[in-house]
């Protein structure tokens, strides 16, 4: 008797038992839908990471959104070639980042490129002239932003930052460590195309992201790949912010060497541990192209998986046994192909 009551009790803590359980939420940040999802057994728990992780996102929207005259990067670039500017540590820990990335890619992202980007007004599709351009060309240059401390300056006065290329991937890095502080030890924070995944789901599994059809809807993928323990990716094509004038397309993803949108590619996504790596890697690989990119990208760890105007893809070694393809994309008409979108 005493055996059977051990063992209906037993049954019925097992039964109590909380088991792990994915909650998730979504708030427009940072020019876009940020969504972050959490697995635990606690609902207060999970909601108060949640919380933790958009209150962070907030802060970051203040202190890197260059159209905000209040950020700390728009008093950077008020203070370009007069005086240092006091930073917190969040964004001075983004620019020494920025300021490595540029230079492995050889200034093919570069985070001063705001001094021509910022002449385009992708709303109202402006562009600037060619005179515009060259004029501010020389005002693009990494190696003129300077770091000492908690504090940072530009060179030469007229210099832009444009963090752009970066603030989402670093955003995303910093949620995840929000959520690891909180005990959370599984989850995914997505804003727009930088993801990062870590842990895995209840049922073991990993996380299932899309790569997104550049010619199809907002919700048409031609393949995905499974995010495992801990792993970002992002994608940079030039199908997003775009404008269309005297026939050609002017999209987001400049080139700073030539002040003019890159050319030749559709959409490049990169595949690797950090989000801020592969979110400025994707604009990186997308500039340079595929044959400097790739090797690139590939030296410090990453994949990448690209398609170019035609519709033909091309993959890193590596990423050919990560991603699952499910259909070949395909311009969509001879508007789509003439416009390329």
């Amino acid at each position: 008797m005493k055996k059977i009551l051990l063992i209906a009790v037993i049954l019925l803590l097992l039964s109590c038992e909380q088991r792990p359980k994915i909650f998730r939420k979504s708030e427009f940040l940072m020019d876009t839908i940020v969504t972050v999802t959490v697995v635990s057994e606690d609902e207060s728990k999970a909601s108060q990471a949640i919380e933790r992780v958009f209150r962070e996102l907030k802060t970051l929207e203040g202190l890197l959104n260059v159209f905000d005259p209040k950020s700390e990067v728009s008093e950077v670039n008020r203070n370009s070639g007069k005086v240092w500017t006091l930073l917190q540590p969040d964004t001075v820990h983004l620019l020494k980042e920025a300021r490595g990335i540029c230079d492995l890619t050889e200034g093919y992202f570069d985070i001063t490129v705001g001094a021509v980007s910022l002449l385009y007004d992708f709303h109202r599709g402006i562009a600037p002239s060619r005179e515009e351009i060259q004029k501010a060309l020389p005002l693009v240059d990494c190696r003129g932003l300077l770091l000492r401390d908690s504090k940072a300056m530009l060179r030469r006065e007229g210099m832009r930052i444009d963090p752009g290329g970066i603030t989402k991937g670093y955003a995303v890095d910093r949620a995840v460590e929000v959520l690891r502080a909180e005990g959370i030890r599984a989850g995914l924070v997505a804003l727009a195309g930088d993801i990062r995944g870590f842990g895995s789901k209840p049922d073991g599994s990993g996380w299932k992201v899309g790569i997104r059809d550049p010619w199809g809807g907002r919700e048409e993928v031609f393949a995905y790949v499974e995010l495992s323990q801990d792993m970002a990716i992002s994608t940079s094509g030039n199908y997003e912010r775009f404008f269309i004038k005297n026939g050609r397309l002017y999209h987001h993803i400049l080139n700073p060497k030539t002040g003019l949108p890159a050319e030749g590619l559709k959409s490049v996504t990169v595949i690797g541990p950090s989000a801020t790596y592969t979110d400025a890697l994707s604009t990186a690989v997308f500039v340079m192209g595929l044959q400097k990119g790739t090797p690139i990208a590939e030296s410090k760890g990453y994949e990448v998986v690209a398609i170019d105007e035609n519709g033909r893809i091309s993959m890193s070694r590596r990423a050919e046994e990560m991603v699952k393809i499910l259909y070949e994309p395909r311009p969509r008409g001879d508007k789509d192909a003439a416009q390329g979108h």
